[in-house]
């Protein structure tokens, strides 16, 4: 039988060396998933509060049957003058996923690249998987200045 006295204390280094690894264990793990967590949740933004917006282009930018982006708080918007010369601003954000949408003059519709949707000039979804129609805004001219406005 064995005298339990008999058996050497464990080293004091051995318990260091053991610290230092687990330690630098969690350290390793702490920086992988940290920064892969906050890749992953994105982070709260606000509501613009705003709730109209004055374009930096004038009316005679906008040539009749186009399109420009521009952007509405924290969100896109599309101004488009048909061919009719009349202004009009929706959302530019894609009821189906969020994608950007742009304006085909050669269609004369509002076209959604990502899954093929098409919307009219009223904003309504005439094809493809949107579901419901964009978010139309208001426009208004005030000499040289675009205002654009949600609609109350």
């Amino acid at each position: 039988m064995i005298d339990p006295s008999a058996i050497p204390p464990e080293p004091p280094r051995r318990k260091f060396l053991d610290w230092v690894l687990g330690t630098s264990a969690g350290a390793l793990v702490l920086a992988v998933f940290y920064p892969a967590t906050r890749y992953m949740v994105p982070p709260d933004a606000a509501e613009s509060s705003s709730s109209s917006v004055t374009l930096p282009l004038s009316p005679d930018d906008v040539a009749p049957n186009t399109g420009q982006v521009f952007k509405f708080g924290n969100r896109p918007g599309l101004l488009v003058r048909t061919s009719t010369n009349e202004l009009k601003a929706f959302s530019a954000a894609c009821t189906h996923l969020g994608c950007i949408v742009q304006y085909r003059p050669d269609l004369a519709e509002i076209w959604c690249a990502c899954h093929n949707g098409h919307f009219d000039l009223n904003g309504r979804n005439v094809s493809g998987p949107p579901p419901t129609p964009l978010e139309e805004f208001t426009v208004n001219v005030r000499g040289d200045e675009i205002i654009v406005g949600r609609k109350t």
